[in-house]
């Protein structure tokens, strides 16, 4: 995992500790960063817990299909606990998959380089985050910003201040959203960042 990325995790996880309603100031930025730090590490222990619990749920339904009684009115049901079993056993491996690489960011997170990633782009959607709220929202097509997930305002924020101000190609700048999304948002969230962070990236070519 590179360094641009690990710090804008951790600017995103500092700009959650931020509110929307709060005037755009520097300071204190470098004491949330700490707090930021410390987010991440429950985050992977929480990711950890519940890949865990999705592997017990397989086990569980697994074991449930095996004891059905024989006979073909047993076939649905069967299928169903196995159907069950083998998407809770998916979500789980790939919980436990994205937990493995959560540790090295950890260590990373302590790298001068990192950490100056991180408080830089903080800085910079602080400074700027109502005229980037402007732009966003022109791309929203019947939304607005301030209805979406704190979460995903943030996702959105740090890709567009990565793409004027650090110069990031558009296309990694969505990819590296979607996958903050994938670790932070859900289903829907991921499909909406993919989609206006494409409008976005169109409307500024």
């Amino acid at each position: 995992m590179q360094s641009r990325s690990i710090a804008r995790e951790l600017a995103l996880l500092l700009l959650g500790q931020i509110s929307d309603r709060q005037p755009a100031a520097d300071t204190g930025l470098d004491a949330l960063l700490q707090q930021a730090q410390a987010t991440l590490s429950q985050h992977v222990r929480e990711a950890l817990d519940q890949a865990a619990s999705d592997l017990q749920a397989a086990q569980q339904q697994l074991l449930d299909s095996e004891l059905q009684e024989e006979g073909a009115e047993q076939l649905p049901r069967v299928r169903q606990h196995l159907q069950e079993g083998l998407a809770h056993a998916e979500q789980g491996l790939n919980r436990l998959s994205a937990s493995l690489e959560l540790p090295r960011l950890l260590m990373l997170a302590d790298q001068d380089e990192v950490r100056r990633g991180a408080l830089d782009r903080a800085r910079a959607v602080l400074r700027q985050r109502e005229a980037l709220d402007a732009r966003l929202d022109g791309v929203m097509e019947g939304w607005r910003l301030t209805r979406l997930p704190r979460i995903d305002r943030d996702i959105l924020r740090l890709a567009a201040i990565d793409i004027e101000e650090f110069r990031t190609p558009p296309a990694v700048a969505c990819n590296e959203a979607v996958e903050l999304a994938n670790r932070y948002s859900d289903e829907q969230g991921r499909r909406m960042i993919n989609g206006v962070l494409r409008r976005f990236t169109s409307a500024a070519s």
